[in-house]
């Protein structure tokens, strides 16, 4: 009989532990260590891609490529599919991106919003209706500070603090992320990737988050459509009044193209 108790008791209690375990954000879960991480450089990297002609895949850089590679992070998909994931960068919102979501709607594209402590404590409404809509919220950190300025701590707290607000606002996970300004280092890919986040770059931007330089629609256009190319990771900025103008018509254009537009999820290496 004895023996019985204390069976049911383990039992009882490792059920217990297992629904604490399982209900507990991977923010609280995550242990990381700094041990091996400072071994890293930590020399500033500003994101920069050299584009090529006819539709071709830029080159990204040895370096850059070597970095994400050894983190399993994402800038460029496969050179042999025709897939292009579109993402935007939203540091804070300038009035445009219930547009931006409509256009996405009518033309059944999913996109990746990496968004600011700013923006989800002045647009709650607006990341629940991306994460309704079956878009990616990514992180780009609390206050959008350049990684390689900061201590691990304060990296961690960066992230994790945007990260654990998220969860607790919305039940909604983020696992991509993407440096604050382009700025990184071997250190900060390395430390982000044990915080449990793919670090995302792009293989295509323009100087769209310029507001002096909007009214350029068809300046924007031509960027856009002939810089895109197989596995393309797009990076667009939700402040521009441009890309909001012109975004049903590149995604009609690119699709016509041949190119399908696809989530971060389905990314292919």
């Amino acid at each position: 009989m004895k023996k019985y108790f204390y069976g049911l008791s383990f039992l009882i209690i490792a059920i217990f532990t297992f629904c604490v375990i399982n209900s507990t954000p991977n923010s609280q879960m995550i242990q990381t260590s700094s041990q091996g991480i400072e071994s890293f450089s930590n020399q500033k990297i500003e994101w920069g891609i050299k584009r090529n002609n006819n539709h071709e895949q830029p080159d990204l850089g040895s370096k850059n490529k070597r970095i994400l590679e050894e983190n399993k992070g994402i800038a460029m998909g496969n050179s042999d599919s025709k897939k292009v994931y579109l993402t935007f960068d939203e540091g804070y919102e300038a009035g445009y991106t219930e547009k931006i979501l409509e256009v996405l709607k009518q033309n059944e594209v999913k996109a990746a919003f990496f968004i600011t402590a700013h923006y989800v404590n002045t647009q709650p409404e607006l990341v629940q209706k991306m994460i309704k809509e079956g878009h990616i919220i990514g992180n780009h950190t609390v206050n959008h500070k350049s990684m390689p300025s900061l201590t691990l701590e304060e990296i961690k707290k960066e992230v994790m603090d945007l990260h654990t607000a998220i969860y607790q606002q919305f039940q909604y996970e983020m696992k991509y992320i993407r440096p604050p300004k382009g700025e990184y280092s071997e250190k900060t890919v390395a430390y982000c990737n044990s915080l449990g986040y793919t670090t995302v770059m792009w293989s295509f931007a323009y100087d769209d988050w310029d507001e002096n330089k909007q009214g350029r629609e068809e300046y924007a256009k031509k960027k856009i459509l002939d810089n895109i190319h197989n596995g393309a990771v797009i990076l667009l900025h939700g402040n521009s009044k441009d890309n909001t103008n012109i975004l049903d018509t590149c995604i009609k254009e690119i699709k016509a193209m041949g190119y399908e537009f696809a989530s971060l999820e389905e990314f292919e290496r």
